[in-house]
């Protein structure tokens, strides 16, 4: 390995730079790549991107071992290979790039080399708070205000609905009036990670991983305790309304994007074998970057969600919030324009497609799978309160809640029956299937 640290830059060999929601500067890379390699060949594809692109030295990361990953990640002299999913987060001089990935496409023990990219968490919140961003696809939202007059929120706020019991998003999806309550079924939401302090958490988070370095999992930012929240909330909460899907259902919570909602691809592959070193059988991923019209989907993410199903675990992923409805709907952000993700639209209380909520532009993998309530969603705050926040962040993790129901009643069920299971039981609305998938997400 020659010396001397790693340049980051972006793939095409310019610094990186702020994420510019309109496309004009492109998507940021952080000078790695994500390998996938055969699983039952691992060692093969590792050892020729050893001699052939002089990777950093490989460091090996097994089942459900935290260790020091997050620190490896980050360091500019070692490549991090995680032997469970099959992948590796390679560091590779700036000048042997285009070698690493002639390499890959001769080796047959390799099955993709992609660059790294930075990844982001993206709700909306409320019209009369400073909004937050969500993902870095989705900064767009920051201005939202700005952007949709007054006439256009408001009329996101849909009927009145009576939240003094439960939140208008279980009430929608008709989870107060399911017997189910996700017992003993794990969810991991990969995310900033989570108040472990919070009131309505005690005795339910079954594991916490942080693959921030620096950063313990306890959540600064407020979204991924805002998705736990409404993933797996309890029947009876401290204060407020019931706002939890799968009250029963046990916790796992990896935090994998940073304080200020931002992450890599690799911190996120940590969090998954991670989650399905655990036993997870679903795995809400409320993050992503945002894809160009004509994108396609990213390889390595296509092919571990494909490995993560074959144990038994289903990924959910949000679509995105980067439209401008309805003169501009903007394509399903990755990684949930996988095929074998499910992609999540969001729902105003009208039960209308919101006007941040990403569509089905792009070819196979880019639909949008099934829809759910992501405007004004009430759910737990750090400091154990609640707080409302909007976007297809907060309609995700209704939808991993859903399938902790639908696991619960079918012990036995495959990943893919599951999926099955979920679009079959949603209830048909008017709008395109572009917009909403299967329709409006309903509990068993």
């Amino acid at each position: 390995m020659a010396n001397g640290p790693m340049d980051r830059r972006t793939f095409d060999g310019q610094p990186n730079r702020p994420n510019d929601p309109s496309g004009g500067r492109g998507a940021e890379y952080t000078g790695r790549y994500v390998v996938l390699l055969d699983p039952s060949n691992q060692e093969s594809g590792l050892n020729a991107l050893r001699s052939s692109a002089d990777i950093a030295s490989v460091e090996r990361v097994r089942g459900t071992d935290v260790g020091n990953v997050s620190e490896l990640l980050e360091r500019p002299d070692v490549s991090v290979h995680f032997e469970e999913l099959g992948a590796a987060v390679v560091e590779v001089r700036p000048d042997m790039r285009h070698t690493l990935v002639t390499t890959a496409e001769a080796e047959s023990s390799i099955i993709a080399a992609e660059p790294e990219r930075k990844v982001y968490a993206f709700p909306i919140t409320a019209p009369t708070q400073a909004p937050t961003e969500f993902y870095p696809a989705y900064r767009s939202d920051e201005d939202v205000v700005g952007r949709h007059s007054r006439a256009e929120l408001a009329a996101a706020q849909g009927p009145a609905w009576d939240e003094q019991s439960c939140t208008w998003g279980l009430q929608a999806i008709r989870a107060q009036l399911s017997h189910l309550t996700g017992h003993d079924v794990k969810i991991a939401v990969l995310d900033t990670g989570v108040d472990t302090d919070h009131p309505d958490f005690a005795g339910r988070i079954e594991a916490t991983a942080s693959f921030v370095p620096g950063e313990p999992v306890k959540d600064g930012h407020g979204h991924g305790t805002h998705c736990i929240g409404t993933a797996a909330g309890p029947k009876k909460p401290q204060q407020g309304p019931r706002y939890g899907v799968a009250p029963e259902a046990r916790i796992l919570a990896a935090k994998v994007l940073n304080n200020q909602g931002s992450g890599t691809d690799g911190q996120i592959l940590a969090g998954m074998a991670w989650a399905v070193a655990h036993g997870a059988r679903v795995i809400s991923m409320s993050l992503g970057a945002a894809v160009q019209p004509g994108e396609l989907f990213p390889q390595t993410y296509e092919k571990l969600a494909q490995r993560a199903m074959e144990r038994g675990t289903v990924i959910v992923a949000a679509a995105g919030n980067e439209s401008h409805r309805p003169t501009d709907v903007r394509p399903v952000g990755r990684p949930a324009n996988c095929p074998s993700i499910l992609a999540v639209g969001a729902l105003d209380k009208a039960i209308r497609t919101t006007f941040f909520s990403n569509g089905a532009i792009n070819g196979q993998g880019g639909e949008v799978n099934i829809a759910a309530p992501g405007w004004q969603v009430l759910s737990a705050a750090p400091g154990g309160g609640l707080q409302p926040m909007s976007g297809t962040s907060m309609a995700t993790p209704h939808v991993a809640g859903v399938l902790a129901l639908l696991a619960q009643a079918n012990p036995n069920a495959s990943a893919a029956e599951l999926w099955n299971a979920l679009l079959a039981g949603a209830y048909p609305l008017m709008q395109s299937a572009k917009d909403v998938g299967a329709g409006l997400l309903q509990a068993p």
